[in-house]
């Protein structure tokens, strides 16, 4: 049985990939949902033209991650796409957050992430294809973001390194850089704070993130970025000293 698994599936960007793998993928048999929100998981079952099998499961809960763990022994399934794509942050100045808050996007955006790829990876052979979805963020620290753009930091440098481990295997991993993209994120993101005028002006389309990430990862890209202004801001941080984007960054007033 060949599968697909995606983590933060009930919303955003791993919704949209549950969609377009639905789509664009024949050889998938069954597509693995994995969200806190089991209803929202539920509202596609009928309406994409392959089997879906949803877990409601807290990925940063060890209980949790034991029955996605076991569900794998028992269907050994033949896994051609893990979607990393369950992640959060939250604006503000470090400790003006709450301390739940801070120490849960390290939770879910790396810890979370690394489980279920440790998990997932003795049943993906030649071919299989890991997306890890990081952020633009993930290029230089971002003040009233650090610990998302850290954690994001993480996700890119280990998917990197994960990617050179397993390349001998055959088995490609892309982290998905995109920068702000119109999802729910923001909605949970903005509890805490409000995000800058120059990110609401570049926010991208999840189905076009999406997309262009999944034909990245079949091209075998170690990274996807989507859009110039992204991959422009990409070349700034390798060129210029983060010292002077951080400047910009913290005095820009809009």
């Amino acid at each position: 049985m060949k599968i697909a698994v995606v983590t933060g599936a009930s919303s955003g960007m791993g919704r949209e990939a549950v969609i377009q793998i639905a789509d664009r993928f024949g050889g998938i048999d069954e597509i693995w949902m994995i969200a806190r929100r089991k209803e929202r998981l539920k509202e596609l079952d009928g309406h994409v033209p392959v089997t879906l099998r949803c877990f409601g499961l807290d990925v940063t809960d060890s209980d949790d991650l034991k029955v996605l763990e076991m569900a794998l022994k028992e269907n050994k399934p033949d896994v051609k796409l893990l979607i990393n794509s369950a992640g959060y942050g939250k604006i503000g100045n470090v400790g003006d957050v709450c301390l739940e808050d801070e120490t849960g996007m390290i939770q879910v955006n790396c810890q979370a992430l690394c489980a279920v790829t440790h998990m997932v990876l003795p049943y993906m052979g030649k071919n299989s294809r890991i997306l890890q979805f990081a952020s633009s963020a993930a290029f230089l620290p971002q003040p009233r973001f650090a610990i998302y753009a850290a954690t994001k930091s993480f996700v890119l440098s280990y998917s990197r390194a994960l990617g050179a481990e397993l390349k001998n295997r055959g088995i490609f991993v892309t982290a998905v850089c995109p920068g702000p993209v119109k999802t729910e994120f923001f909605d949970i993101a903005e509890t805490t704070g409000h995000i800058p005028l120059y990110k609401r002006l570049v926010m991208a389309d999840p189905r076009k993130v999406v997309r262009l990430a999944l034909r990245d990862s079949m091209m075998g890209k170690p990274l996807s970025i989507y859009g110039f202004t992204m991959k422009g801001f990409y070349v700034l941080s390798k060129i210029l000293p983060h010292s002077w984007l951080l400047y910009l960054m913290t005095h820009m007033k809009f």
